[in-house]
């Protein structure tokens, strides 16, 4: 065959074509992760009453890897972006699909509506099993990992013993969780209301009282603590457990209430992060947010490919 030049121009466009065409296809670079708790307060105030990048993409679908969505829920006062700037895009980079809500709302209308955990605690759980729900059957996954926070470690174990949640429920990691009770908890948490209230000008009756017809109530009329913790315990048979709890934790005291053994044939791993390094003064909101117990999350939702926990500083409140 005569080669010109008309050929060789048609040679090249072939080889791109097909060099396009066996290109592999390009990885999105990793999300930045800022290890500083209170960076999530600026990250709602950048994007009001949305989510952090990387998180509630219904178009994820969970890999072999990692089949199960990880479900984030926050503490008292804290919405689904101020509570996980650290932790969603770490997940994410992962290969995880990241998923929160912001339960217990003061009002629907921004931004009251991301001042959240507020609520009567037994609607809050119903309104996970509502999200969870809605997560489970976009991305048709059978099951979640939960991780979370201070009050967040007890909604989602209400939704498991009394609205179904158990069987939806692999791993379940808390972070500063208080099983066996907390000074900070019961009429720390009205007071904490009651403040909000006040700085925002709200009386009392303002505060909503969502209408569930279908939440459960605690039974025997315990309290809601009560509830979560009856017949034996928080603990549901079928979940693995991890709890990551701080000595400084300012909220939560003693802060031994987060270590609490599992009963027979229950999987419970309870971790306190000064254990193996003495330089973390991780407090309630930092241990939500730095590399250490970032780690640790990590290992407790893929036990089978753990890695090293760094040894380094971690200040209170920030994380970073």
């Amino acid at each position: 065959m005569r080669w010109t030049k008309r050929s060789g121009v048609a040679a090249a466009a072939l080889a791109l074509v097909i060099g396009l065409g066996f290109a592999p296809a390009a990885t999105a670079a990793p999300l930045p992760v800022d290890h500083n708790f209170l960076a999530g307060i600026p990250a709602e105030l950048a994007n009001p009453g949305g989510s952090l990048p990387g998180s509630n993409d219904y178009s994820c679908k969970p890999s072999p890897e990692h089949p199960n969505p990880v479900v984030l829920v926050h503490g008292t006062a804290g919405s689904q972006q101020t509570n996980w700037i650290s932790l969603v895009p770490a997940l994410k980079n992962e290969g995880y699909c990241v998923f929160a809500l912001t339960y217990g709302e003061l009002s629907p209308q921004w931004p009251l509506s991301r001042i959240g955990g507020l609520g009567d605690k037994t609607v809050s759980a119903w309104q996970l099993k509502v999200f969870v729900d809605d997560v489970l059957a976009k991305t048709g996954a059978e099951k979640v990992d939960i991780v979370g926070h201070s009050q967040g470690t007890q909604i989602p174990t209400y939704w498991a013993k009394y609205y179904g949640g158990a069987r939806h429920i692999d791993k379940y990691v808390s972070l500063a969780p208080f099983w066996q009770g907390s000074d900070g908890d019961g009429q720390g948490r009205s007071d904490l209301i009651a403040m909000f209230a006040d700085a925002l000008g709200l009386p009392p009756a303002a505060i909503p009282q969502t209408d569930c017809p279908d939440c459960v109530a605690a039974p025997n009329d315990d309290d809601f603590a009560a509830a979560i913790d009856a017949p034996n315990g928080p603990y549901v048979q079928g979940i693995d457990y991890t709890n990551i709890v701080t000595r400084y934790d300012q909220l939560v005291t003693p802060y031994t209430s987060g270590i609490l053994a599992g009963p027979a044939g229950v999987e419970v791993t309870n971790i306190v992060v000064q254990d193996t390094c003495s330089l973390d003064r991780s407090d309630h909101l930092s241990i939500v947010a730095n590399q250490r117990s970032e780690a640790m999350v990590l290992n407790a939702l893929d036990p089978q490919h753990p890695r090293p926990v760094p040894c380094l500083a971690v200040p209170p409140y920030t994380g970073a």
